[in-house]
């Protein structure tokens, strides 16, 4: 009983000299802890103002997905050439790993979904309006597999796949 009682106060001993060690480096030391450095002193300075204009009040995501799928137009001529180039290097590096090569939905990451994504040559998807394709880009397809891609791809470059997409014409 005396050992028990022995090794008991010996390890109540250890743990009061080493909370007494750590209060004092706390106390005593010019940069203690994380909290106590004097690098971290909340509101110490201001908070400074922000310039006029900094955030925006019109425009952006909101508008889009509030807008009806009707509504949305592309800022740009859709069928000019250069944008149509520009969606086909955007669909290279937002669309082929689901959409595939072959724009048939047997992409390498595409081709594990069941179902498989949709076919973007398959009349549906090209008699869709751009307003509607530009909706299910951006905020997904609900119940779907097409994920929400908003904060993925910028607004210009959703509009620049999509005149490609269209540019491929129905499959045969």
């Amino acid at each position: 009983m005396v050992r028990i009682l022995s090794v008991v106060l010996i390890a109540c001993t250890v743990a009061l000299i080493a909370w007494g060690l750590i209060t004092a480096y706390d106390e005593l030391m010019p940069a203690g802890r994380m909290w106590r450095t004097p690098v971290i002193k909340p509101h110490e300075h201001p908070i400074p103002v922000m310039a006029p204009g900094s955030v925006p009040v019109a425009g952006g995501e909101a508008f889009f997905h509030a807008a009806a799928a009707e509504d949305l137009k592309a800022p740009f001529d859709l069928a000019a050439p250069a944008v149509i180039a520009d969606g086909k290097t955007a669909y290279g590096y937002y669309c082929v790993h689901c959409h595939g090569k072959n724009f048939d939905g047997y992409g390498t990451v595409g081709q594990s979904f069941a179902p498989t994504p949709r076919d973007l040559r398959d009349a549906k998807v090209q008699t869709m309006a751009e307003g509607t394709l530009f909706k299910e880009i951006s905020f997904g397809i609900p119940g779907g597999r097409q994920p929400p891609l908003a904060t993925t791809i910028a607004p210009d470059d959703r509009w620049r796949v999509i005149a490609f997409v269209k540019s491929l014409g129905q499959r045969d």
